[in-house]
């Protein structure tokens, strides 16, 4: 199935400076929707260490995609920026179509308390993360819910890691990402009168901005990277999630997918989208092949 085309319709990517949420956003940007980029870094002043992404780039690549790209500095941890940018979008637009949360603001946790036990975190890093990774998802779809449900119809979908309840390696980063699958189990109970659909999504092994640096590999050269970590063969590039929503937010049937946790490997197979080199990346079959005993759990 080929995504139609979002032209007329307005969403927001909150979390779009890069990665998943800058593919999503020029993702839909591919079909013509308008899209208001949210996050912290903008140019001159970036909010994630030395990453140059910033919101501004991702909207001008919505736009040179066909969408109109709408760059919108938020803390989506600061409740009045996250009201005020819902009050503007329905000043400016009159309502919502879409709305994607993908706020992580984890880089900083991944690089010093990934792999450790939870006894060896501090409580205050630990709550950092449930602060930046679940909190700021839950701020944003209470104010962006609203505008939904005056239009009695449209999507939410939570960005997550993994669309099992597996341990994911570190207890604080397990609880962040397993807590918004749940937060769209939820609100999908909640929105259901209200013809709202909602669900989780999960890349494949995400073959990211900050991921090509870490392998000191280019999207030209990233298979060389692959001699570090052979897994990194069944990855993906952010366009093939963009796709993924794409697809979701088009789908007219999406109300039987409401509740459900989504994958890039499960709906490429439903939906029959592509990433940016023609290939299907399929990180679920993938990872049964080569970790049975842990897919099978």
């Amino acid at each position: 199935m080929e995504s139609k085309s979002l032209k007329g319709k307005v969403a927001v990517v909150a979390g779009a400076t890069r990665g998943a949420g800058r593919g999503i956003a020029v993702g839909l940007g591919r079909a013509g929707a308008t899209v208001y980029c949210t996050g912290r870094s903008v140019r001159g002043k970036p909010a994630s260490g030395s990453r140059p992404e910033t919101i501004e780039d991702t909207a001008e690549m919505v736009s040179a995609a066909g969408g109109t790209g709408i760059a919108v500095q938020v803390d989506h941890s600061v409740e009045a920026q996250v009201k005020a940018l819902f009050e503007r979008i329905q000043a400016e637009q009159g309502g919502l179509d879409l709305l994607v949360n993908d706020i992580w603001g984890g880089e900083w946790f991944v690089g010093s308390a990934f792999g450790k036990s939870f006894w060896e975190i501090s409580v205050e890093n630990t709550l950092k993360m449930l602060q930046t990774a679940i909190h700021t998802h839950i701020i944003t779809a209470r104010y962006g819910a609203p505008l939904l449900i005056e239009r009695g119809k449209g999507l939410i979908i939570e960005i997550t890691d993994g669309d099992t309840l597996n341990y994911r390696g570190n207890l604080p980063y397990d609880l962040a990402k397993t807590s918004v699958m749940r937060l769209a189990y939820s609100m999908a109970e909640e929105l259901k009168p209200h013809g709202i659909a909602a669900l989780s999504l999960t890349p494949g092994f995400l073959r990211s901005e900050e991921m090509l640096d870490h392998f000191g590999v280019t999207e030209e050269t990233w298979r060389d990277a692959t001699l570090k970590d052979p897994h990194f063969s069944a990855s993906e590039t952010p366009y093939y999630i963009g796709e993924a929503v794409a697809a979701l937010a088009s789908d007219p049937a999406i109300f039987e997918k409401t509740g459900t946790y989504q994958s890039t490997w499960k709906l490429h197979r439903e939906y029959g989208f592509r990433d940016k080199d023609g290939s299907q990346p399929d990180w679920g079959k993938y990872f049964e092949q080569t970790f049975p005993e842990l897919a099978n759990k």
